[in-house]
């Protein structure tokens, strides 16, 4: 495996929530994800059926049928108002396209990351074109990852050891910076337990009490998901 909170972009992205745009297999495991992490998602197709299915697979969910590829249907559903969308449609091409474009380009939109999925490297770049920040070729489990990053930002690996214990690698959250292991502890108030520390090419395995945390360092650290998934994720 390879201060205190400060404002940025992706954290104001985050704050707005996040709006899931197709709810197909992508869509549908991206938003469990977000849900499972306690994120804020609004979950949106032009499927009844789709927006049915994922209604009694996760009943909290907020949960709207709307074309995508109209503006007023966009804004009245609340998509323009969320920090980051992620368009999961593949079919038809020009739909995704669209999508992207209105959530990028819309007067008075807040959207401020648009995560696309590509089903070609041409498709790829018609998506970078009209705003598109990141470009995604999803399978299933690409869409839970993508879910979980989105709501830890700082998470650089997971390695899962079964279904309630993980090991993470993330980037040292500014909190941590400038503190030592001791004063953090971190298997008291976190409940996970320290592996590994450092740089990322020289990583200390079992880092001594007094080991200070620096900014750009990695710490690698083992406990139950719920429990790792509470440290905090900037």
């Amino acid at each position: 495996m390879s201060e205190w909170w400060q404002w940025s972009p992706q954290q104001e992205a985050d704050d707005l929530g996040f709006a899931i745009v197709g709810i197909g297999r992508f869509g549908t495991a991206v938003c469990k994800e977000l849900i499972k992490n306690g994120a804020d998602v609004l979950a949106v197709d032009n499927s009844e059926k789709a927006i049915e299915e994922l209604r009694q697979q996760e009943p909290s969910i907020e949960a709207r049928v709307v074309d995508c590829t109209d503006e007023d249907s966009m804004r009245e559903a609340g998509v323009l108002e969320m920090g980051t969308v992620v368009v999961g449609i593949s079919e038809p091409i020009e739909a995704s396209i669209t999508t992207t474009l209105l959530a990028k380009d819309s007067e008075g939109s807040r959207v401020k990351k648009v995560i696309a999925r590509a089903t070609s490297e041409l498709h790829e770049k018609m998506l970078k074109r009209v705003g598109a920040d990141r470009v995604v070729f999803p399978s299933r489990m690409q869409g839970e990852r993508l879910g979980l990053e989105l709501v830890r930002p700082n998470l650089i690996e997971r390695l899962e050891l079964d279904d309630q214990t993980c090991i993470d690698e993330i980037k040292v959250p500014d909190l941590f910076v400038g503190r030592t292991l001791r004063d953090l502890n971190l298997r008291k108030n976190y409940l996970v337990n320290v592996l590994a520390a450092g740089p990322v090419k020289r990583l200390n395995v079992n880092p001594p009490a007094t080991y200070i945390l620096e900014r750009e360092h990695v710490l690698v650290v083992m406990g139950l998901k719920g429990d790792v998934q509470n440290l905090p994720k900037t």
